[in-house]
């Protein structure tokens, strides 16, 4: 695709789309909040015994250990990527090439949402559905709407850690889909990896609510932070 293409593809898709999708997924969990389904939810696959999945071992071993130990090799090498001294220039990298400073300003953006995710639970006093009296557990629920409110249990379950292994690296799709004054870029790309961050997490939010280990709002919520903050990192970048 030439430039004069390119420019006339990318003016349909403005550079604030972000910013919607990002107002769109915070909407989606008030919305979720405000149904109440979340216990609805998990009274479908739990019973007073607890959670007949929680230690099954695809989803423990496989899509709970297994997915976050190849998040962590992806952040490995997302970092040997972001030190590279040159731009990737292979024909075939489109998804990979970047000038270094984004490439470093990617990592950070990673960084600062597991951070704050990490940060956000270590606050909460709200305790995973497994927890619950209604599920074997001593604790009452409680809405995490509340967060300094104990609820009996050990809390430091809201947002969703898992997910956040996945939707730490929703920022990605930034340097294609919102990129620096200038600079024109195949938005394909960042719709491809937006795409696939999206879904693996998601994938990993559902593992843990068909464990018993997090209601599904937690995992929305998680999409909101790591997004919010991977908006606003690469916007106050944007002069760097």
């Amino acid at each position: 695709m030439d430039d004069k293409k390119l420019a006339m593809t990318n003016r349909r898709y403005p550079t604030h789309t972000p910013a919607v999708w990002l107002l769109a997924a915070l909407l989606l969990a008030l919305l979720w909040d405000a149904s109440g389904a979340d216990l609805a939810v998990m009274q479908q696959l739990g019973t007073a015994q607890g959670f007949a999945l929680r230690n099954h071992w695809l989803l423990e071993r496989v899509l709970h250990e297994g997915l976050r130990q190849v998040c962590t090799g992806l952040f490995v090498l997302m970092v040997l990527w972001a030190l590279w001294p040159q731009r990737w220039e292979h024909p075939a990298g489109r998804w990979l090439q970047l000038p270094r400073r984004e490439r470093l300003v990617l990592v950070l953006l990673v960084l600062c949402s597991l951070l704050a995710v990490s940060w956000i639970k270590s606050q909460s006093e709200t305790s995973c559905p497994w927890e619950l009296q209604a599920f074997g557990g001593r604790a009452a629920y409680v809405s995490h709407w509340h967060p300094w409110q104990a609820d009996g249990g050990a809390g430091r379950c809201f947002p969703g850690g898992h997910a956040s292994s996945a939707l730490g690296f929703v920022g990605l799709c930034l340097p294609w889909l919102s990129p620096p004054p200038g600079h024109t870029r195949r938005r394909v790309v960042g719709w491809c990896w937006l795409l696939a961050v999206v879904v693996t997490g998601l994938l990993a939010g559902a593992v843990q609510t068909l464990r018993g280990a997090h209601y599904p709002s937690h995992t929305l919520w998680t999409l909101v932070v790591c997004s919010a903050v991977s908006l606003l990192g690469w916007r106050l970048a944007q002069p760097w």
